[in-house]
């Protein structure tokens, strides 16, 4: 019953997907479009935009206006679609690299000007579509195709980075913790502003092969060992915290948007000329 309800959302002739079998994008797929349906938003006034790689494949299965656009332009293609339609929900779609990489100035800067759109970031810590080179996400010490003896590099944390940069929503999830997965989807495309939601996806094929964990269900075993709550977290040591990812609602704050600055910007340039 639940597929023929989401069904409407996916686009049935593009079916079966390219994705490796066991990849965590499907999951994150399935539970974004029943995020929309549990919100009852109006498809024809949802726009969804990705650019280039493994994960930002899914706007070529979901049946809603969407943009396959530039590597690393998504954001930026998002923003331009926000300020022609206002009235649209706007939601880009990216993985770490094409969204922190080559992506990332403009990541930052929607987050500075709390652009409202949700940016949901498919974190699989490293460059799945291209050969598996590391990522702005590649914990150090990892292994990549090009750190073939580990990661020399700190990642970043994207929590960490979209609250700096003046994100109003923030969360993160796995794609183990369906429920939660959807919830926090849910609540950011309930919000008015920049909304952030990371998700750890497993990429089996490169990541795991390279790091000790082959198959989908290490990956997701991980997740699941390593989760825990914001409120967890900070009752445990820095050491504890090692490999942990911590889970949830990170931010949630009300502020004007850039389009509500830009709309009264105008109305106050035409009363002005009206004067004159």
């Amino acid at each position: 019953m639940a597929v023929s309800r989401l069904a409407k959302y996916l686009r049935q002739d593009r079916l079966p997907h390219v994705w490796c079998p066991g990849c965590g994008n499907g999951i994150v797929m399935k539970a974004f479009v029943d995020a929309v349906d549990r919100e009852g938003l109006d498809p024809d006034r949802v726009a969804i935009v990705s650019g280039i790689g493994c994960s930002s494949r899914v706007t070529g299965y979901l049946n809603f206006s969407t943009m396959h656009t530039l590597h690393g332009r998504a954001v930026a293609f998002g923003t331009g679609v926000k300020l022609a339609r206002p009235e649209f929900n706007v939601i880009v779609m990216g993985g770490d690299g094409d969204m922190l990489a080559i992506g990332g100035n403009h990541f930052v800067h929607a987050c500075r000007r709390n652009m409202d759109m949700t940016m949901i970031v498919f974190n699989n810590n490293i460059y799945g579509m291209t050969g598996g080179q590391y990522s702005p996400t590649t914990p150090f010490g990892k292994v990549a195709s090009t750190s073939i003896r580990g990661n020399v590099e700190d990642s970043f944390d994207v929590v960490d980075l979209a609250i700096t940069s003046g994100a109003t929503y923030v969360a993160r999830s796995t794609v183990f913790h369906y429920n939660q997965m959807v919830r926090l989807i849910q609540k950011a495309l309930e919000h008015r502003g920049a909304a952030v939601v990371e998700i750890l996806t497993n990429c089996h094929t490169y990541y795991g092969r390279y790091n000790a964990m082959p198959e989908a269900t290490r990956l997701l075993q991980f997740f699941k060992d390593n989760a825990v709550t914001i409120e967890k977290s900070k009752k445990m040591e820095e050491e504890e915290l090692t490999e942990k990812i911590v889970v949830g609602e990170f931010r949630n704050i009300e502020k004007e948007t850039y389009t509500e600055r830009y709309d009264r910007l105008v109305k106050q340039s035409l009363a002005m000329s009206q004067k004159e």
